[in-house]
């Protein structure tokens, strides 16, 4: 099969306009998506649990953050601006020593970051910073 210059050029546009057509951050839709999966449509109380994360972010691509809920069974991180909203689950057994847990997540500009927790009563809690990202990322 030969290409011509006029076919090979018409194909890369049509691929840069459906990268560009992509969405660069979640919808609301998507992120109350992945709450009611997690939930299953629950109510949350605020409170109960702590969410550390920075306020302003050096480099988007390593954010650190920490979370600890007391007692949950499960955490469930988002990051509302990024294209995929679920960044981490977090489960807990009996065995675990504690209910809390750290890593470094990658956000794309401002936004904010949730936390919601299991609790074993089947009732669950939340938390949310708005972190700014200043290099690295989507923000300036």
């Amino acid at each position: 099969m030969s290409m011509t210059r006029r076919t090979f050029v018409g194909t890369g546009l049509t691929a840069v306009a459906a990268f560009l057509a992509m969405p660069l951050t979640a919808t609301a839709q998507e992120v109350e998506d992945a709450i009611n999966a997690f939930t299953s449509g629950a109510d949350m109380a605020d409170g109960g649990m702590t969410l550390i994360a920075p306020e302003i972010a050096e480099n988007g691509n390593t954010v650190p953050i920490e979370v600890d809920a007391p007692g949950a069974e499960a955490i469930i991180v988002l990051a509302t601006g990024n294209p995929n909203p679920d960044v981490a689950t977090f489960n807990f057994g009996p065995a675990s020593g504690s209910s809390a847990a750290s890593t470094r997540i990658r956000l794309a500009g401002e936004q904010d970051v949730m936390a919601i927790a299991r609790m074993p009563d089947g009732s669950f809690v939340s938390a949310s910073q708005t972190v700014r990202v200043t290099i690295g990322g989507c923000g300036g």
